[in-house]
């Protein structure tokens, strides 16, 4: 599979994960964990003996990624392995869960298959609780609670997580044995990255994005920005400006979201503009550009932001774009983080361009359409 020498978290952690221990492992996204615990349950898991492994992941996007690395590392094994999530059709989820031995799921549609008794977890050997921290920060720990009480009580648990948070190692306190606290360094190469920012008005900043994508074209880019809403308009703003763009975020639909992210991947467009949900977990490599259009109200998203690129000795760059209403996260990343070297660029000399925003009249002409045939 083009593996050659573990990283830093699968050297740490697969020995206790192998031995059946508990573990917490905290790593960047990118940094190998999939592998990490997916070893284990390749190993534990028999074919045709029942639900024996459940993962709990927090995006739908996560549970597809995780469920394909996983068919990619067991094919000799050919084991049956699904994801389970919501916004899709539950009826084909209810088959597949029958005769699967391994479920990647997200908190809300595992509830739902427990509630209909569609699901029988009485032999799962092994429970990953995967990107931790982020189920807090979304809202979905009571619900992961629920589905960890369900599961027996003799298994093994395996929480991974970008940061080990006082939240994590409370739910370790209650969920887990003794467990291995493992800590991954930062794949991120701080000597590779250079981080700069521009001061500019609102009304520039698009065009300041626009010139600095065309400006500089090599590798992938990602665009951050904290509202649904700026990433589409984002988004369409580039690609009427001739920039190859494609937006992810919540609000598409489970088969756009894929398409999206396997058409990034690929290379067949350079530029992903995304809000931190959407792209969070997501292992996305090759990226050479962080731009930041609005810079986060956590200053540990942007930590997380920035550590997409410069990674496996590769240099990479995070440019911030800060009007007046980003000063307040601004400083707040400075004062969290003051390890930061963030330096001041000279915003250059930029031709303004006239921003596309969707039409109100084609929106409401369209829903008179719609009331006209329903």
């Amino acid at each position: 599979m083009g593996f050659t020498e573990p990283t830093q978290i699968q050297g740490m952690s697969i020995p206790h994960i192998v031995s059946g221990k508990d573990v917490i492992g905290e790593s960047a996204t990118g940094s190998g964990k999939t592998l990490a615990f997916g070893c284990g349950i390749i190993e534990k898991v028999e074919q045709g003996k029942g639900l024996q492994a459940l993962i709990l992941t927090p995006t739908r996007e996560l549970a597809e990624q995780v469920k394909d690395s996983l068919n990619d590392f067991s094919k000799k094994k050919n084991l049956h392995i699904i994801s389970v999530y919501g916004g899709v059709s539950i009826n084909p989820q209810i088959d597949n869960l029958r005769k699967s031995e391994v479920v990647v799921a997200t908190p809300g549609r595992l509830l739902d298959h427990l509630g209909r008794g569609t699901i029988d977890m009485s032999k799962i050997g092994v429970l990953v609780l995967d990107e931790a921290d982020r189920m807090f920060d979304m809202g979905f720990i009571d619900d992961v609670k629920k589905i960890i009480k369900r599961c027996p009580k003799d298994r093994q648990t395996l929480f991974f997580s970008a940061t080990i948070s006082g939240r994590v190692r409370e739910l370790a306190e209650d969920f887990m044995d003794k467990r291995e606290i493992i800590s991954a360094k930062k794949q991120v190469d701080p000597s590779k990255l250079k981080q700069v920012y521009y001061d500019v008005s609102r009304n520039l900043k698009l065009s300041l994005l626009v010139h600095l994508l065309k400006q500089d074209r090599s590798g992938l880019s990602m665009v951050f920005c904290n509202t649904r809403r700026t990433t589409e308009f984002v988004s369409r703003n580039l690609k009427s400006n001739n920039i190859d763009a494609v937006a992810i975020h919540g609000g598409l639909t489970q088969n756009k979201r894929i398409k999206t992210i396997k058409s990034f991947n690929k290379g067949n467009v350079n530029v992903l503009v995304c809000t931190d949900v959407a792209a969070r977990g997501l292992d996305i490599p090759d990226v050479s550009h962080i731009y930041n259009y609005d810079i986060p109200g956590d200053a540990k998203d942007y930590v997380h932001r920035i550590g997409r690129t410069a990674r496996a000795g590769e240099e990479g760059k995070a440019v911030n774009l800060l009007s007046e209403s980003d000063h307040d996260n601004f400083s707040r990343v400075l004062q969290e983080f003051r390890s930061l070297n963030i330096k001041k660029v000279k915003k250059p000399y930029i031709k303004k361009i006239k921003p596309v925003v969707k039409s109100r009249r084609n929106h409401s002409s369209k829903r008179r359409r719609r009331h006209r045939y329903h």
